[in-house]
């Protein structure tokens, strides 16, 4: 497995932009599938995006197509969600997530699929 920490939530305001990191230890991490996932009170872990081992492949939810983008620079070990024009409605905790099943990425959508967990970001937005 390997350990993930996120970094880059705060308070941002209706509209704005954040760059949510995950760093991972691990010299394997490269062969991980990585997600982001969102919960917020009251509600189910909710999935937002894949990323497959080497990047080609990704998912976004439609709930956030067309503002999220995840990425990976492998060299660094590390899985990126940029954020744009964020909503109230993105208000919650976010947690990157890595995956080791041996199975399409566009398979891994549930927070089954993933067996190794970020401690979560806060992210707020303010209406």
């Amino acid at each position: 497995q390997v350990q993930l920490v996120e970094s880059g939530g705060g308070l941002v305001q209706a509209g704005g932009s954040l760059r949510l990191s995950c760093a991972a230890s691990g010299r394997t991490f490269g062969s991980y599938a990585m997600g982001w996932f969102r919960q917020a009170p009251g509600k189910e872990r909710e999935l937002i995006a894949v990323i497959s081992w080497s990047g080609p492949y990704t998912y976004h939810a439609d709930s956030v197509k067309g503002r999220f983008t995840i990425s990976r620079d492998n060299a660094k070990n590390t899985v990126y969600l940029e954020m744009n024009s964020l909503k109230h409605d993105d208000t919650a905790v976010y947690y990157c997530a890595a995956s080791s099943k041996i199975v399409p990425t566009r398979n891994l959508r549930s927070p089954a699929d993933f067996n190794s967990w970020g401690q979560g970001t806060q992210v707020t937005v303010s209406s």
